[in-house]
């Protein structure tokens, strides 16, 4: 796989919970983590003391991250109406060469800032709320 560009990692919207995904308008930066915890289950008969783990217990989740420029565009309105109503929403993230992402997450930040000389920026941030899906690219 060749180096991708930044810009082509794209994190999408359904603006109105009926399959219809919007890009975000305006990101600058994009992130997505995915974690998974761990179940110990070491006792005094595990080989030399060495931890083991339980495979496939952990809780799994997957966090997004991004910033940009305010637009004022629908998947901005979206944003903004999906926070104060605290609503779950499904998402998209698509990875270059890689896949895309999908599932249902919440907005658990959107932050809005701006310089007095500067444009108006936004920092939204997202957990997953439910099961993921991913499909290779």
């Amino acid at each position: 796989m060749t180096a991708q560009k930044g810009k082509d990692l794209l994190l999408k919207i359904d603006t109105s919970g009926g399959g219809a995904f919007t890009t975000v308008a305006g990101l600058r930066t994009r992130r997505i983590a995915l974690n998974a915890e761990t179940v110990d289950i070491t006792d005094t008969d595990s080989a030399g003391r060495w931890r083991e783990l339980l495979a496939g217990a952990g809780v799994r989740r997957a966090s997004i991250a991004g910033s940009g420029i305010f637009r004022d565009q629908a998947s901005d309105a979206a944003f903004r109406t999906v926070f104060f109503d605290g609503t779950i929403r499904d998402y998209q993230m698509i990875v270059p060469d890689f896949g895309t992402l999908s599932g249902p997450f919440q907005i658990t930040a959107l932050d809005y800032a701006g310089e007095h000389d500067g444009a108006l920026t936004y920092e939204i941030a997202l957990e997953s709320a439910g099961a993921l899906t991913f499909v290779a690219g």
